[in-house]
């Protein structure tokens, strides 16, 4: 039998989703909480492979298991988990689901805050200048218009294209925060954060219009990127869910 996990974490103490040696990883703890609980290893895949200190308020993996999993298994897994790692719900899915590739769009929203503060410190980005938000959102606005983001993932990635299609991007200002929205139905690594750094670039007149757009006209990378702090994953929408 099939399952979806839905999850929420906070990233900050670590290093990404996927499994590694001698690493604190959020398949890692999962994983060990089932082994626990289960009394059976399980392997899990991801919809979306967070990077160190990115966190989710929404992420699904699914995994495979020879037995019914029954309504309590929520509450035990989360009584074994730490306290960044929260099991939302467990769903019993078709044999052919995958988390991954059923995925119809992902949501992502970078906080920052333009002044230190001591209760978001781990979740929003301490940014103590004052970028142009009308700048900020005709780019935002222009990376709508795009669909090759070759310039703006990490250099060892290995996919098949950079075709990537935005269906939201902006910015708002909310409760004392700076925040960019971005949906689309798939991202490059590293693909937000270097997008939030062109921004911000722009923002503090440091790059150019024209130099943004020669991004997508040439085979050359943006060169920039910014701390995960401010990064979360925030919605993964599915057809069946």
């Amino acid at each position: 039998m099939r399952y979806f996990i839905e999850v929420s974490y906070k990233g900050t103490n670590y290093s990404g989703f996927q499994i590694q040696q001698n690493a604190a990883t959020i398949q890692g703890k999962i994983e060990n909480a089932l082994l626990i609980l289960l009394r059976q290893p399980v392997t899990l895949t991801c919809s979306s492979r967070t990077d160190a200190g990115v966190h989710a308020l929404q992420n699904y993996f699914h995994f495979n298991i020879d037995e019914p999993i029954n309504a309590t298994t929520t509450y035990k897994v989360n009584a074994i988990l730490p306290a960044d790692i929260s099991i939302k719900n467990i769903i019993q899915v078709n044999d052919e689901a995958h988390s991954r590739f059923d995925a119809l769009s992902r949501e992502y929203a970078y906080l920052i805050s333009p002044y230190k503060n001591p209760f978001t410190i781990d979740t929003a980005l301490y940014y103590p200048f004052k970028p142009n938000v009308q700048i900020l959102n005709e780019v935002a606005a222009y990376f709508l218009l795009q669909n090759n983001f070759y310039a703006f993932s990490k250099t060892n990635t290995q996919v098949n294209n950079f075709i990537c299609t935005l269906y939201q991007s902006y910015w708002e200002e909310k409760d004392g925060l700076l925040i960019y929205h971005v949906q689309g139905n798939r991202f490059l690594r590293g693909m937000v954060r270097a997008l939030v750094a062109t921004m911000l670039a722009a923002a503090r007149n440091k790059l150019g219009m024209q130099q943004i757009e020669s991004l997508f006209t040439t085979e050359k990378k943006c060169g920039l990127s910014i701390d995960a702090t401010g990064l979360h994953l925030v919605r993964v929408e599915y057809p069946f869910i």
